[in-house]
């Protein structure tokens, strides 16, 4: 039974301890990355588990949240070491002002208003604001609008004399052709009565 637990390997210690021993070893001013934090694991503990890849980069993500850690350009610090960089804020840093530079001149009072922010709306046509008005209070009709009509429509109801006249016989103004295709022209057949 002793022979067993001779063989048997001593636990490895908790994994932030492991990471905080692996830092420190390495000693770098620039920090650690990830892969040589691993190596350095590997190197001093050898067997380790099958998910140890998972496991250093779910402890170095909680620790990094909970401070233990400054994760800076790809590299770990330790937050506790001398030589660690100033944890920054969100966002953009403020821009430092030179203490010896003369202040800004004062801005000027404005006369009028300010200027809207956007780009200012286009004049609008009087006759548009016209019809608009006298629209207003009428309900619109449903659907698309008519298309307007080129003609009058008195004038199509009624056939003009140039739609009665043949097309092209005395060269004056073309006949206006309806819609669609124009029906064939039959050719005129003798009958055979007018010939008898």
């Amino acid at each position: 039974m002793a022979t067993e637990e001779a063989a048997k390997p001593s636990p490895l210690p908790p994994y932030p301890e492991m990471i905080l021993a692996a830092i420190e070893g390495l000693g770098d001013k620039n920090g650690s990355n990830k892969s040589a934090i691993s190596r350095y694991i590997e190197g001093k503990y050898g067997e380790l588990p099958p998910a140890h890849a998972s496991l250093l980069t779910a402890h170095l993500a909680r620790m990094k949240e909970s401070g233990e850690l400054i994760f800076l350009k790809n590299n770990y610090f330790r937050a506790d070491a001398p030589d660690a960089p100033p944890k920054r804020g969100r966002g953009r840093p403020p821009k430092v002002r030179d203490p010896n530079a003369p202040p800004p001149p004062p801005k000027a009072p404005s006369t009028g208003s300010p200027r809207p922010r956007g780009r200012p709306p286009k004049p609008k046509d009087p006759l548009d604001a016209a019809v608009a008005q006298a629209t207003a209070g009428m309900p619109k009709a449903r659907g698309r609008p008519p298309k307007k009509a080129k003609i009058d429509a008195t004038a199509a109801a009624a056939p003009s004399p140039a739609a009665a006249a043949p097309a092209g016989g005395d060269g004056s103004t073309p006949v206006k052709r309806g819609r669609g295709r124009p029906p064939k022209v039959r050719p005129a057949v003798p009958s055979e009565t007018a010939a008898a």
